[in-house]
């Protein structure tokens, strides 16, 4: 049986070598339980906010849909609410939202141009975030 030496070697914290704690620019607890606080507040607010959007983005695949060409100029549309979704999902509980909204954004990082095949995989994406609200 071989003596086989075992050498552990634990990656850098960079980001904690970037953090001070106390003194000017340090983390002030207080400051950011304040912060917490105030994005749960807003968190009623949140069901509002994702109904406008998915309003919007239903509107922007309906005329991405009807488009001629190819659909570039409408996908972004598309892409700018599905990018709101993705990131407020998360800050407020919803991370499905924000799963599915993702999703939705690498679909549009991997297209060129927007068929029917293209549509029909935006709207199950669309269909889904209107499910999970």
């Amino acid at each position: 049986m071989a003596n086989d030496e075992l050498e552990i070697i634990n990656p850098p914290n960079t980001l904690k070598s970037k953090v001070r704690e106390g003194g000017p620019g340090a983390v002030d607890l207080e400051k950011l339980e304040r912060a917490e606080n105030v994005i749960a507040a807003m968190a009623d607010s949140y069901l509002e906010w994702v109904q406008e959007d998915l309003v919007k983005i239903e509107a922007a695949y309906n005329v991405l849909k009807d488009a001629t060409g190819d659909g570039n100029a409408e996908a972004e549309k598309i892409f700018q609410v599905a990018h709101d979704i993705k990131g407020q999902g998360g800050s407020f509980g919803y991370d499905l939202m924000t799963v599915i909204a993702n999703e939705l954004c690498r679909l549009f990082e991997r297209q060129d141009n927007y068929g029917a095949a293209e549509a029909q995989a935006i709207k199950v994406h669309v269909d889904a975030m209107k499910l999970v609200i």
